[in-house]
This record gives C-alpha cells, sequence and structure tokens, in this order.
C-alpha cells in the first residue's frame, strides 16, 4: 500500500467480512423497496387528481404542475438507482465477487441516495426536489431502512476507504457483473480507448474530425454493427454490449464512444419500421462501416417540439423533394446516409402528418462539405462533443428517392422515430457514464500527484469524498443502465427505464466533471489539461437525445399511467 492512500486506508475495515456485505445488500434491499413505496404513495396521490380528466385536460394539468411532476420523475429515478444497485450487488454477492470495493460502493451509494430521499434529490445545481414537492413526509412510517441507511454513522469513514481504495487503481466498470462475453468485449474496447486517449485531446484542441482511419478500425471492429442482426451482417449483441462499448470508448472520449450513436438510430428505425428491401440494401453497409448515417431531425425553432416540424417533402413522381432547414446535425457532412423526418401532409400539423426517409447523399470534403443539389449548410461552432462537428443545413429541392420512405407508407415518421429513442437513450446513458468514468479518473490521477502543505490532495478528506462518491454515484447509475437495456433485450417496453438511466447519467457525469475539474483548481481551466475537455463533453449531456426536462416529463407521464 503507497503512503498517499495509507492514511485513508486505516479508516475502512467494518465491511472486510463477507456477513458485514451480506447484511448491507439485504439493508440495501430493504432500502430500496421502502423507497419504491414512497414513490408509489406520491404517484397514486396524483393519479387520483388526474382521474375523470380527459387527455387534454391532463396535460394541462401537468404542465401547470410541471415543478411537482418533475420532482415526481427525479424521486422515482433516484428510488429506482436505489433498487438496481441493491440487486446488482445481490448478484455479485450470490456469483462470490462482492468483495470490500464492491460494498463500500454500495454502501456510499446507497447511503447518499437514501438522505436525498429523506431531504432533497439534486434535479440541477441549484433546483431540488423535496419530499413535501410530491407530497409525502418519509418520518410518518415505513421508511425505517432508509432512515438507517441515511444515517449510518459509518458513512464518512465508508468515503474515505473507497477513496483509498481507487487512489490505487480500481475501475468501478470492473465491479459489474457482466458475462464471459462482455467482459471480453469491454476489455478490447477499453485498451483501444486508452490508446487513443492522448489523440482525443489533440483533436478537440485542433477542433478536428476523428480521422477516417480511426473509424475504419472501429468499423472492422463491429461498432457500427453490435445490435444489428447476423442475418443483416451484424453481431447482434444487444443493448447490453452497446453499453458496454458506448462507455469505454466514451471514457476515452465522447467522439468515440458517439460514432456510432447515428448507426443505432439508423438501424433501429430499419430494423423496426423499414420494408425487407430497405433492410437488404442498408444494414449491411451500416454494420459494416461503409456507410456512415446522420439523424436529421431537428429545426431552428422546434428542439424537442417535433410536431410542429416545417420541414416539407413533396411527392413528384419516382422521388420527393425536400424543402426546409434542420439544425444540429452531427458527422453531417461526412454522412452517406441521412434519416430525415420530414412533413408529407401539409394539411396535417401535428405528429401525423410527419414521414421518414432514409435519404442517400454524397459524402463531402473539407472544401465542399455538402456536394449536392438542393442542400446546404453551415457549420456550428461548439464548446465540446467535437471530432464529428454539428451543422445547420437548408433544404431547397432535395431530391429523395420514393423507395427511400421508411416502411413504404406515409405518415408513420412520429411513430417510427418514437420506437428508437429507448435504445438512443440508453446508448447515451451510456456515453455519459464513460464520460464520468474520464473525469473521475482524471481527479484521482491528479489527486494522487499534486503535493500541497506536504500532502497529496486525496489525502485531504473533502478531495477523497468528492472521489469516492463520483465512484459510488457512477457505479449506482451503470446498474440502472444495465438494466434499461436488459429490459430492452427482453423486448419489454422501457421507455421509462431508457428516461430514468439518461437522466440520472447526465447529472452524474457533469457532477464527476465538475468535481474533478475542482479538484484540479486552475489547472484544470487550462486546456493543455484533459479535464477541461471532458467538463465541456459532459455539459452536452443533459441537452441531446432530450434534455433533462424532456427526461422529467417522460417519467412522470409513464408514471402516472400506471
Amino acid at each position: 500500500m503507497s503512503a498517499t492512500t495509507a492514511p485513508l486506508a486505516a479508516e475502512a475495515g467494518d465491511l472486510s467480512s463477507a456477513p458485514a456485505r451480506r447484511a448491507l445488500v439485504q439493508r440495501a434491499e430493504a432500502a430500496g423497496r421502502e423507497a419504491a413505496a414512497l414513490v408509489e404513495r406520491a404517484a397514486e396521490a396524483m393519479r387520483a387528481e388526474l382521474a375523470g380528466l380527459d387527455r387534454d385536460q391532463r396535460r394541462r394539468r401537468l404542465a401547470a404542475e410541471q415543478g411537482r411532476a418533475h420532482a415526481l420523475a427525479w424521486y422515482a429515478t433516484t428510488a429506482a438507482a436505489l433498487q438496481q444497485a441493491a440487486a446488482m450487488a445481490r448478484r455479485l454477492e450470490e456469483a462470490g465477487r462482492f468483495g470490500e470495493t464492491e460494498a463500500l460502493m454500495l454502501a456510499v451509494g446507497a447511503g447518499e441516495y437514501a438522505a436525498q430521499l429523506l431531504s432533497a434529490v439534486p434535479m440541477s445545481q441549484t433546483e431540488f426536489a423535496r419530499p413535501a414537492d410530491i407530497g409525502i413526509d418519509p418520518g410518518a412510517g415505513g421508511s425505517e431502512e432508509l432512515v438507517a441507511l441515511a444515517g449510518d454513522p459509518d458513512r464518512r469513514r465508508h468515503r474515505l476507504a473507497l477513496a483509498a481504495r481507487l487512489g490505487e487503481g480500481a475501475r468501478a466498470l470492473d465491479a459489474v457483473d457482466l458475462d464471459d462475453t462482455l467482459t471480453l468485449v469491454r476489455e478490447t474496447f477499453a485498451r483501444f480507448a486508452d490508446a487513443h486517449q492522448e489523440d482525443a485531446h489533440r483533436w478537440h484542441l485542433d477542433d478536428a474530425l476523428i480521422p477516417l482511419e480511426v473509424i475504419a478500425e472501429l468499423a472492422q471492429m463491429g461498432v457500427f454493427g453490435l445490435t444489428i442482426s447476423e442475418e443483416h451482417g451484424g453481431s447482434g449483441l444487444g443493448k447490453a454490449a452497446m453499453c458496454v462499448v458506448s462507455e469505454e470508448l466514451s471514457r476515452g472520449y465522447i467522439g468515440l464512444g458517439s460514432l456510432g450513436t447515428r448507426a443505432e438510430i439508423a438501424a433501429e428505425l430499419i430494423m423496426t419500421g423499414g420494408t425487407p428491401e430497405q433492410k437488404a440494401a442498408w444494414l449491411p453497409k451500416i454494420a459494416d462501416g461503409s456507410v456512415l448515417p446522420t439523424a436529421v431531425f431537428t429545426e431552428p425553432n422546434h428542439g424537442s417540439d417535433l410536431a410542429h416540424l416545417k420541414t416539407r417533402a413533396v411527392r413528384e413522381g419516382d422521388h420527393y423533394r425536400i424543402f426546409g432547414a434542420k439544425t444540429w446535425i452531427t458527422h453531417a457532412a461526412r454522412a452517406d446516409l441521412m434519416t430525415l423526418l420530414a412533413r408529407t401532409d401539409p394539411d396535417e400539423p401535428g405528429y401525423r402528418g410527419l414521414s421518414m426517409f432514409l435519404a442517400p447523399k454524397p459524402r463531402g470534403t473539407d472544401d465542399n462539405p455538402f456536394p449536392a443539389d438542393g442542400m446546404t449548410g453551415t457549420e456550428i461552432r461548439v464548446l465540446g462533443y467535437r471530432g464529428m462537428k454539428e451543422y445547420e443545413i437548408a433544404f431547397d429541392g432535395f431530391r429523395v428517392p420514393a423507395s427511400g420512405l421508411l416502411g413504404g407508407v406515409e405518415g408513420q415518421g412520429f411513430k417510427q422515430l418514437m420506437a428508437t429513442f429507448e435504445s438512443a437513450r440508453i446508448q447515451t446513458a451510456a456515453r455519459a457514464l464513460g464520460v464520468g468514468a474520464a473525469a473521475l479518473a482524471l481527479g484521482l490521477r491528479y489527486a494522487g500527484e499534486r503535493i500541497q502543505f506536504g500532502r497529496p490532495l486525496i489525502a485531504f478528506p473533502r478531495v477523497a469524498e468528492k472521489l469516492a462518491l463520483s465512484a459510488a454515484e457512477l457505479w449506482m447509475t451503470r446498474a440502472l443502465t444495465l438494466h434499461a437495456a436488459e429490459e430492452k433485450d427482453s423486448g419489454r417496453r422501457c421507455d421509462l427505464e431508457a428516461g430514468m438511466a439518461k437522466l440520472l447519467a447526465a447529472r452524474v457525469a457533469w457532477s464527476a466533471a465538475d468535481n474533478a475539474l475542482q479538484i484540479h483548481g486552475g489547472n484544470g481551466y487550462a486546456l493543455e489539461y484533459p479535464i477541461s475537455r471532458v467538463l465541456v463533453d459532459a455539459r452536452i449531456l443533459n441537452i441531446f437525445e432530450g434534455a433533462a426536462e424532456i427526461q422529467a416529463d417522460v417519467i412522470a407521464r409513464r408514471l402516472l399511467e400506471r
């Protein structure tokens, strides 16, 4: 044991025995059940108030009480994370893999989330959901295990002990119950991410595109066909594999972890809504990386408000012509295929007038990014999330073959897009975990190397506690994310679980990055230090694939449907 971590490690002890760890799992499970009961009590009260209202009345009522609905969503998400962490701990314990490090992560994370449920759940840095906001009183009974877990006198000691173990090189991702195949996948992509960390910071500072040879290497490793069936040239590994790969690549650089996002969206659209001919034409090319897709949904004035999209698709014989403007199109210049949402029925202003298109386009170059008639584009300069670049695109008669209408039927675009949101949000949660893990690693390294007042920074309790809580929250959120992936792989509806995973993971990634930069002090604000990149990369996670407020809306509506 190093001199750096010895003083902190001396604080450990009460979770060193198997019976103590087993008892901790039991307490966490009991607290998870109490947390779920609290949330259900609050949801049932809101359901009773909405009973008898028609759809429009319910919508207006929820809009008027958005703060209460979002508080319920955050409470439910925190309770779900507590439950899934306890469930993962139980599986590890039964497999003989629930050691002291894993127990410390559960103790720190579950204790913190229990305390939040009893007092205040952070929705952002300045907004908190409190029990009164959702009409519950945790002190009224039925919260004994939550109170015990939150008030554990060893909470600070557990944080310090966990920081010591992390300082010796432990990786939080090691402590999950992956099977042999996923463990091998994780190790393979971890090596790739490690090999490109210095490249990633250079790409960020130069605001450069990820080199095509790197994309080709990832294609050979199967990144773009992970969840595509073997019948169509993919690996058919499922969403859990997608999570593991996305997290590991994002730990090296969010751009690497996001390269597969558009392929995932396009493949999901085609697999769930495409004709047999569309599946045969596009899925093998997406899987092998010879076709790079991009998602063309958002418009300048309509962000998440898809029902009011204005871009038009006008049928002319054997093709459509596209007119309108789109924005925030990632990797657009290099893309070979656009999944394009446009309005085919001008008389239908809502969702029913939208159709999805598989729109081929020529791949652009630095000198001519959009070499296609009827299409022009402008780059949007961004703080972070670089490597693929963002664009605004204007369409003025751009031609799309009629055979590119997804599914061959107009008016199905919104429904088809909704079918992809579960996967996209699970994948974004995994990307957030990778960014958070990168921040944690950078914070740990700096805290161990930087000497102040004769001691390394990690020897100071508040620094150690920041790192320990980041690690524990990542561990808890990873359990929630993998649970959502497993639900998706089982064929069950999981928009609730996917929304929860994305909501929590984005907040956790941002707090981990913010804490790690704080540990760096002034150096963290310097561009030469990678934590400056990780911070701005983390900030986007609360916005894309549905902003945090949209996620809270989705979660609240689903809870109140039950």
